[in-house]
């Protein structure tokens, strides 16, 4: 993929259609017990640091094509194509590995891949660019020309239904006038089930591997590695990709 002068990657078309004590009182020879190796299990984890609630400077720098498999909504069962889109706050930096100094925090959504009237995508793109798509450009609006644009984001904070905390990314909008947004930190990254790239597979982290692997889109590609229960629940490839 050649950059294009922005340095952004070229276009690849995503298109729209988570102790004791011991006695020492008496003194008792005892025989010496047998070592024996332990397997220990600790809990390591550290406290994962939520984005705080507020509205950002931002920077889109990451579009994830997930893929469609099975989803839920309002109770019932359907098939969701959907994609991740990732931003840089340039403004929020913080130090989450001493070797690698300040990086920005990065803030994720995602969505089903539609541009029809009441699509979530839809409307929050809307907000982005302070303007409605006619009915023309909604038919298919590249989103991966989104990768390097600057906006202002607005993070809310919600709980699951496990009761976790999680920050969520709730609109978007155009920069206000004579604001400007620092340079880009992260690299671009466009990853596209239309046109898969392996390389860039291996770079998703591996709950994004996961989630792809379990698209339709990613099973028709490598029928070898889905087992004969799971082949079985592939859908038939399509001759269009969303």
């Amino acid at each position: 993929m050649k950059p294009n002068p922005r340095g952004q990657p070229t276009s690849m078309m995503l298109t729209t259609m988570k102790t004791g004590s011991m006695d020492n009182k008496k003194k008792v020879k005892q025989s010496k017990p047998k070592t024996m190796s332990s397997i220990v299990a600790k809990d390591e984890g550290k406290a994962f640091e939520l984005t705080p609630v507020g509205t950002y400077i931002a920077r889109c720098y990451s579009m994830v094509h997930v893929g469609t498999s099975k989803g839920e909504y309002q109770g019932k069962e359907i098939e969701q194509n959907k994609v991740r889109i990732t931003w840089e706050l340039p403004t929020e930096m913080r130090v989450y590995k001493e070797e690698n100094g300040e990086q920005p925090i990065s803030i994720s959504r995602e969505f089903t891949l539609s541009m029809s009237e009441k699509a979530n995508l839809r409307k929050f793109l809307e907000g982005w660019r302070g303007r409605s798509f006619t009915a023309e450009e909604a038919k298919a609006f590249d989103i991966s020309k989104l990768v390097g644009l600057p906006c202002t984001l607005s993070v809310i904070h919600k709980t699951s239904q496990k009761g976790k905390a999680y920050a969520m990314v709730s609109a978007a909008s155009t920069l206000m006038k004579g604001v400007e947004c620092p340079p880009q930190i992260n690299k671009s990254f466009v990853f596209s089930m239309q046109t898969f790239e392996q390389e860039k597979f291996d770079q998703l982290p591996d709950f994004l591997k996961d989630q792809v692997k379990e698209s339709y889109e990613y099973k028709a590609l490598f029928p070898d590695q889905q087992d004969n229960s799971a082949a079985s629940e592939v859908a038939p490839q399509r001759t269009t990709p969303f």
